[in-house]
């Protein structure tokens, strides 16, 4: 076998190649925006010709595509850590508060998503993949809250959805607070929403 025609059918590899490419485009789009990153500057970034790229990705929209995905899986991934703990489900969502606001008020590390979502505005099909996402996210919170260890078994389909839109508004507001407010408190917004949480997590009385 050619050796140049191995190298793009290891799948190791591969998956190496596309990850480096991922991580460069983010690291774009977080300094020039969606549209101010062209493939050339993504692959400067990547240390690739953009020929190659297009090895791995058809296009910009398959990139940001394939980012959703992988957030998606890493999403995916927090909410089996969450399932595999063992102990009380409520103590350890409230736990996890902690690194829950510090992942959504690090303004660098989110900068990416506020662009997917500005992207969103304008790209049905963002829209249509980040709706997808968080789809998934809100059936695994669900989940979590009607399952063999949930708290919520007894509630109505239409109460948990609202709870669960109100922890994700939450959570996911924490990051324009703290474009809003460079000087948030972090520690003092744990004091409040971990009471908050717990009662979103508990039935009514």
């Amino acid at each position: 076998m050619n050796p140049k025609n191995k190298r793009h059918t290891d799948p190791a590899l591969a998956e190496t190649r596309r990850n480096q490419v991922l991580c460069a485009a983010a690291e774009c789009f977080k300094r020039k925006g969606y549209h101010g990153a062209g493939m050339a500057e993504i692959s400067k970034t990547a240390g690739m010709s953009a020929g190659h790229i297009y090895n791995y990705f058809k296009s910009k929209d398959d990139i940001i595509e394939s980012i959703i995905q992988r957030d998606m899986e890493e999403t995916i991934s927090l909410f089996q850590e969450f399932e595999e703990q063992p102990g009380d489900l409520v103590t350890i969502l409230v736990d996890g508060l902690d690194a829950g606001v510090e992942r959504h008020t690090d303004t660098e590390c989110k900068a990416l998503s506020l662009e997917m979502l500005s992207e969103a505005a304008r790209n049905e099909k963002i829209a249509n993949l980040l709706q997808q996402a968080d789809t998934q996210s809100r059936d695994r919170m669900r989940n979590l809250l009607v399952g063999e260890r949930g708290s919520l078994k007894a509630s109505t389909e239409r109460e948990i959805n609202a709870r669960i839109e109100v922890m994700f508004s939450m959570i996911g507001g924490l990051l324009l607070r703290r474009i809003l407010n460079p000087n948030i408190d972090k520690e003092g917004l744990l004091i409040a929403l971990r009471p908050a949480m717990k009662t979103l997590l508990l039935p009514f009385e």
